[in-house]
């Protein structure tokens, strides 16, 4: 069976209503996976207007009642918004309805009726007023699922990578590795490429200094002291992890083939690398939740400048979709390798 992806519509003054419908107008988004639209079917019916795209709204209340076919685009029941919610400007409204959304798609994921959830982008303002104090999805995930270890994880065709440390500043970040969490981190990124169906994950790590401290020349020993008792943990019960490595040739080589996925030490570390392989091909996924829940996200904003002209581009979202088939437990869509699932 095909994984049944809950897609959230994230905040409807924004362009995910219409992002949503123009990547469900493609055929190959219903060939890997069941998507199911978690939101309001009244703004999705109007983002379906806007974009000019033929294919009907089904409103079902569970995900047993979807028809998961090209043409339809089946949305889950929850009407929570004015149908005359303005486009590009912040709502209290707006930003609890996707909380709502989201807090629908983890129950559901919890209970084994969808395998992974993919979000489209909601605003940080909105949802503050709307009531729910988070920096953003992650931290309401994290909440939802009462998960304390988790961890980011960016992907593009081509290239994966996973992250100690993301919104700090350097200092900060390096001051918080330490050998536990390279070692959680690690084993995340085995657990989830396991589920997914990689049978023995290819897991290499950056190095914190220029050269990976280049044997104490750079730095102060931080890869000696921060990373290596990590990586020899997890190498010790059987992980396939190497490192640490430079940083300036390792991306190369996973790129090449070489490693499944690597681990970054801080935000710019990992994130440059990605997004210099194109902004419409990074997608945003938080792995290591309760549950095994997978979440996937758009790599952009709301964008409030081109909401409701049928402007914003679908391309990040099929990507998101495209990480969330992939990454989806396995149990739930047949055996082979990953790339058979897509």
């Amino acid at each position: 069976m095909k994984p049944i992806i809950g897609i959230t519509m994230g905040d409807a003054a924004g362009v995910g209503p219409e992002v949503i419908v123009k990547a469900l107008n493609h055929a190959h988004s219903y060939e890997s996976c069941r998507p199911l639209v978690i939101g309001d079917p009244v703004i999705l019916e109007r983002a379906r207007n806007i974009v000019g795209s033929s294919a009907a709204i089904h409103i079902v209340n569970n995900p047993a009642e979807g028809r998961y076919e090209q043409g339809t685009i089946d949305c889950l029941n929850l009407p929570v918004l004015p149908s005359g919610l303005p486009f590009g400007q912040v709502a209290a409204e707006a930003g609890h309805a996707a909380y709502l959304f989201v807090e629908k798609a983890v129950e559901l994921a919890l209970a084994g009726e969808i395998h992974a959830i993919c979000t489209a982008p909601l605003n940080k303002e909105a949802l503050h007023l709307g009531g729910h104090l988070y920096p953003g999805h992650t931290e309401i995930l994290a909440g939802l699922t009462q998960t304390e270890d988790y961890s980011m994880m960016l992907a593009a065709p081509k290239l994966k990578v996973i992250h100690l440390t993301t919104h700090v500043g350097l200092i900060e970040a390096i001051s918080q590795i330490n050998p536990e969490r390279t070692y959680k981190v690690i084993k995340l990124a085995h657990e989830t490429l396991q589920r997914a169906g990689y049978e023995r994950p290819r897991i290499a790590v950056c190095g914190i200094n220029p050269h990976a401290g280049e044997n104490g020349l750079f730095g102060s020993g931080e890869e000696e002291t921060k990373l290596n008792p990590g990586i020899a943990r997890a190498a010790a019960e059987g992980v396939d992890v190497t490192g640490p490595y430079p940083a300036d040739t390792l991306f190369y080589r996973a790129v090449r083939g070489d490693f499944d996925i690597v681990v970054a030490c801080y935000h710019d570390q990992g994130h440059i690398p990605i997004k210099v392989m194109g902004i419409e091909a990074g997608v945003n996924i938080t792995i290591g939740l309760k549950g095994g829940i997978i979440r996937t996200s758009v790599d952009h904003g709301t964008a409030f400048d081109i909401a409701g002209t049928g402007a914003a581009d679908e391309r990040s979202l099929l990507e998101a979709i495209r990480s969330a088939v992939e990454l989806a437990p396995r149990v739930q869509h047949g055996s082979g390798s990953p790339a058979q699932a897509q």
